[in-house]
């Protein structure tokens, strides 16, 4: 019995591992891969084609941002299909291998629910449109420019060449300060001096540096005001708009650097100094 069973079982192994057999498997095996490759390469050529036309033509009537998301649609739409196409090609029978993740699909989607939730809230992000690509943003206290949007996540681009990756689940739910979005921008920069210098003179000096100057405008004109009287301390603050608000960051060091020069040069008292970027619609 034991005999049989053992000659049995060698026979079944001899026609399993039989090389002419596995020859033939392995053959089958290597003209599905190549003609899957060639579907894969061939919509992957119909897709350079298509983006070169798309986005050329894009340019003349959409913005960087909805090029992006244009783009990133067609590219996925493409590529899924040339996935299905590329597995139907190599023999597995797509129908069922959809059905069998859909079974799956809760496992699945409960595994990637953070990937998923970033994927929705990049969509969202291009139809809500809170900033664009060339924005300049502070998001959760980074602030930068907008190189990119993805599905995924915004990259953003700070002063010191960092790039920075957030998700765009973070961008739904935090506050998202952007300084481009209106057409100027206003620095408030405020600095203490003693309670017993003249004001007046003080505000002289401070409106002096920013009048005639092509960088900020005229209307609304520059102003100063007291924002706060204490024991022993004034703080004033001199507010002005730019004219092109991208400069801000730098603008905003300049003026503090020029301030605090003039009033030295003055003899006015400043016991400390503060400095603030306050971002307003113009009115």
């Amino acid at each position: 019995m034991l005999t049989q069973l053992y000659a049995s079982f060698l026979s079944r192994m001899k026609e399993y591992f039989d090389f002419e057999r596995l020859g033939l498997l392995l053959g089958e095996l290597i003209i599905k891969v190549l003609i899957a490759g060639m579907v894969l390469a061939i919509f992957y050529f119909i897709w350079r084609v298509l983006h070169r036309l798309v986005v050329l033509r894009l340019k003349r009537h959409l913005d960087k941002t909805s090029i992006a998301f244009t783009e990133t649609v067609i590219k996925f739409s493409i590529f899924g299909l040339a996935a299905i196409v590329a597995l139907s090609s190599a023999g597995i029978k797509t129908t069922a291998l959809l059905g069998s993740l859909g079974v799956a699909g809760l496992t699945i989607g409960f595994a990637l629910r953070d990937t998923l939730s970033n994927i929705i809230s990049g969509i969202l992000v291009f139809m809500d449109r809170p900033f664009t690509i060339d924005d300049l943003v502070e998001i959760d206290g980074n602030y930068g420019r907008v190189d990119r949007i993805t599905l995924r996540t915004t990259r953003i681009v700070t002063n010191d060449g960092k790039m920075l990756a957030v998700p765009n689940a973070e961008i739904m739910n935090k506050t998202v300060t952007s300084y481009t979005n209106f057409p100027h921008l206003r620095l408030d920069v405020g600095v203490t001096v003693g309670v017993t210098e003249d004001l007046d003179e003080v505000r002289r000096l401070l409106l002096a540096l920013v009048q005639d100057d092509p960088e900020y405008m005229s209307v609304p004109p520059p102003d100063v005001v007291v924002a706060l009287l204490g024991d022993y301390n004034v703080k004033m603050e001199l507010r002005v708009w730019l004219e092109e608000e991208r400069d801000h960051v730098k603008k905003r060091f300049e003026l503090r650097e020029k301030i605090y020069k003039a009033l030295t040069a003055a003899g006015v008292e400043m016991p400390f100094q503060t400095i603030q970027l306050a971002p307003a619609k113009k009115r």
